[in-house]
């Protein structure tokens, strides 16, 4: 099974640093977009979606962008001077942030970057589920919706109503949802 490119957003203003992780974040499994101001990677942030977001802590400047994109269904590597690594990585842990002490080898940074991809994964499924739950959830208000409608208007009983709207749906071979929708439109 191939993989699938990771679209990874690099904020960084330190260019040494940036040459080191162009070397190991190297197609076809990522795309790196390499911005050196918090702003500039505002305005992108706005247009596209990134697997991960990795920020240098700078002055203290990436760890503020950090945490304000904390709520992105992005993975979020904070690069955070060994000295003051125990303090931010605290400050940030309930935002969802991995910090990364640096200075920091190729191997353990590649590592965390696995990780982030794994992170990734896992959001895009939680989301993936979150999204059909609130489908099946206005599904359920809908039909209550209508069942309530067809015992006012027609003295059905709930039973009566629900089997109705089953019914009315197995034989015209279309969604509970959508028979639902009719009756409350045919009473408003």
């Amino acid at each position: 099974m191939e993989a699938d490119t990771t679209k990874v957003l690099l904020v960084s203003r330190d260019t040494r640093l940036t040459v080191l992780i162009r070397q190991v974040l190297t197609p076809p499994l990522f795309e790196l977009v390499e911005l050196s101001d918090f702003n500039d990677a505002r305005r992108r942030l706005l247009d596209e979606n990134f697997g991960t977001i990795i920020v240098d802590f700078a002055d203290g400047t990436g760890q503020d962008f950090a945490m304000e994109m904390g709520s992105l269904p992005s993975a979020i590597l904070l690069l955070i001077p060994n000295e003051l690594f125990d303090q931010v990585s605290y400050q940030t842990e309930d935002y969802g942030i991995l910090p990364v002490s640096k200075p920091f080898d190729l191997f353990y940074f590649y590592t965390m970057i696995k990780a982030a991809r794994a992170v990734q994964a896992k959001i895009r499924q939680i989301s993936s589920k979150t999204i059909q739950l609130r489908n099946k959830l206005e599904e359920i208000r809908l039909v209550n919706r209508a069942k309530m409608l067809l015992i006012s208007h027609k003295s059905m009983t709930e039973e009566e109503a629900h089997r109705f709207i089953e019914q009315t749906a197995m034989n015209r071979c279309i969604k509970r949802i959508q028979v639902a929708q009719e009756i409350i439109g045919e009473y408003p």
